[in-house]
């Protein structure tokens, strides 16, 4: 890791600070867990920082995991507030998302972080579809969900959250809306199980970094870098509670299609980086 000059650490330390505002409060706002604004911030800052480049997105992602923790737990209890989470949706969802949150695990820690990259660009560029197009266009009917469908969505989006580092709020949001529920309680439900995904994820993250691949990388434990996790916690656990008030007050139409231009822009920044270190 090379030396920074003061400019330098504070100029990443604004990047830092400044991505863990715009995460907090839409994860908050959005339900989308702050994950997808944390990665490419958590890796431009390993990328100053002269991390190995191995280890580089892994890290990311491990700690994107850890930080929506505290995040999902200040947002889940601000729309409890409102009535807006569902917690038998919640339960149905619990023991399935661990299950592909190991999974996912196993498949972060075996791949290579080019690869991760390339996931996470393809990724950020669907979602920021989603909230440009569709988010306002779905179903308003509620519908039954099966017990089949609960279990086979839990695992899917279990398994695809954690290579992400995300707190799977961009894939449940979009899930409960297919079936016709409420924006706000879709906002507030995806927030609980973001917490159920971050902790186990996290878990599994530290675990699969220290016992499987015996990472070294400064300051940091597993797949947990302590400083990033440092700086992004307390911005966001304030902006996410700040976000999920705004959601009753705000008409998030315009948001959402400004939000989703912007994580098209991140696939595209993804992609190019991809294509620098492939």
């Amino acid at each position: 890791m090379e030396n920074l000059n003061l400019n330098e650490i504070i100029n990443l330390l604004s990047v830092l600070a400044i991505a863990a505002a715009v995460a907090g409060f839409m994860a908050g706002l959005l339900g989308v867990g702050g994950g997808i604004i944390m990665v490419p911030a958590l890796y431009y800052a390993f990328t100053v920082l002269d991390f190995d480049i191995i280890t580089r997105m892994h890290l990311s992602v491990g700690t994107s995991l850890a930080i929506i923790i505290p995040t999902s737990i200040i947002s889940t209890k601000t729309h409890m507030e409102y009535d807006a989470v569902d917690f038998k949706m919640v339960k149905s969802f619990g023991l399935f998302i661990l299950a592909g949150v190991i999974a996912g695990t196993f498949l972060a820690v075996n791949m290579k972080t080019p690869a991760l990259v390339l996931f996470f660009s393809i990724f950020a560029f669907i979602v920021g579809l989603f909230f440009i197009f569709l988010r306002e266009q779905l179903v308003e009917n509620p519908k039954a969900i099966s017990n089949f469908v609960k279990k086979i969505s839990g695992v899917i989006i279990g398994f695809i959250s954690v290579p992400l580092g995300i707190g799977g709020g961009s894939l449940m949001v979009p899930f409960m809306r297919t079936f016709g529920y409420d924006i706000r309680k879709s906002i507030g439900t995806a927030a609980a199980v973001g917490f159920l995904i971050a902790l186990s994820g996290t878990i599994t993250m530290i675990t699969g970094g220290k016992i499987i691949n015996n990472v070294s990388s400064p300051f940091s434990f597993g797949y947990l870098n302590l400083l990033g996790f440092i700086v992004f916690v307390p911005v966001t656990m304030i902006m996410a509670r700040l976000g999920a008030k705004a959601v009753y007050k705000i008409d998030k139409k315009l948001l959402s299609k400004i939000f989703g231009t912007f994580l098209i822009i991140v696939s595209f920044r993804s992609f190019i980086e991809y294509l620098n270190i492939s």
